[in-house]
């Protein structure tokens, strides 16, 4: 059974512009993709679950005390905030920390049923001492040291397939060499500038999905037959779409749809359970943005169940 990650504190309300237009982070797909999963019996309401309360020793086991301290005392500066990109409030902070937990909860259901997914996450923009670009905590690292820490696995791969480079996760995991850091992302996107991951492909503007998919079919089966881990996390962002406002890539709805059916059918091929993270999308219509997420879950369904 595929179990999700969801509750309706993911949805968190978001202040207009000045002149009244919408937030240009897209928070209704958090309440829109369930609904639509649901609406068209993909999943039933047993497939979701409500994550519990993050425990503050799995925060701390990757971001530094004085950074959590000022994000839940509400003390971040003001340029901080502005980096991030979302107002600083105690239901956002909560929200952040619940959606860590789901991807905490989502391993444990990965490892029985071979993958588990968490409608919200993938905030990998979110360093140990900092946040930017609308990440506070770092889920995937958060839960990534979860079950290092616990013995529940000894090698990870991360699959970071978001149109922005994975910045924070690949600092925080630079000298930990049990977890592999996989970022392919466009060149000439946020962040200006990019970390060094374990390994980083950077596309080049206007890239298609021949070689969107040629590169990534010939790089994931040799990551897993060289790195042999034994659990994966998945930052599955849509913002690679060709409509997307950020994303300066030129990938179909099914070109992404065939990307992630290809990272599933890898990772089922190789008995390696699989935790998604949803990551970006930032498309005008909110349409397009539901409709790719939404087959990251469909495409789950028909693989593994």
């Amino acid at each position: 059974m595929l179990y999700i990650a969801h509750d309706p504190i993911y949805c968190h309300p978001l202040p207009t512009g000045p002149n009244g237009e919408p937030h240009r982070f897209p928070m209704l797909k958090y309440e829109l993709i369930p609904e639509q999963l649901l609406y068209e019996g993909t999943c039933t309401s047993e497939n979701f679950f409500s994550p519990g309360t993050l425990e503050e020793r799995w925060i701390l086991g990757v971001h530094t005390y004085p950074y959590w301290e000022d994000l839940r005392r509400l003390r971040i500066s003001e340029k901080m905030v502005r980096r991030i990109g979302f107002p600083l409030s105690a239901r956002l902070i909560e929200r952040e920390t619940r959606i860590a937990q789901g991807t905490i909860e989502c391993t444990h259901y990965a490892s029985k049923y071979g993958i588990s997914m968490n409608v919200a996450g993938g905030t990998h923009h979110a360093y140990a001492d900092r946040g930017e670009g609308f990440c506070l905590l770092n889920d995937v690292a958060i839960a990534a040291n979860y079950l290092l820490e616990n013995r529940l696995a000894t090698k990870i791969l991360v699959i970071d397939l978001d149109v922005h480079q994975g910045n924070g996760t690949a600092v925080i995991f630079q000298n930990d060499p049990r977890v592999f850091t996989f970022s392919m992302h466009g060149k000439d996107n946020y962040p200006l500038h990019k970390e060094i991951s374990n390994l980083d492909i950077a596309l080049p503007t206007g890239s298609q999905d021949d070689e969107y998919l040629g590169l990534l079919t010939q790089t994931l089966p040799s990551l897993f037959e060289q790195q042999k881990p034994d659990f994966a996390f998945y930052i599955s962002g849509v913002d690679i779409l060709g409509t997307d406002k950020l994303g300066k890539l030129k990938v179909s709805i099914a070109g992404c749809r065939q990307r992630d059916e290809f990272v599933f059918e890898q990772c089922q091929a190789h008995q390696v359970p699989v935790v998604v993270s949803m990551g970006g999308g930032y498309s005008p219509r909110i349409a397009d943005i539901v409709e790719a997420h939404c087959n990251t879950f469909r495409s789950a369904q028909k693989i593994y169940f």
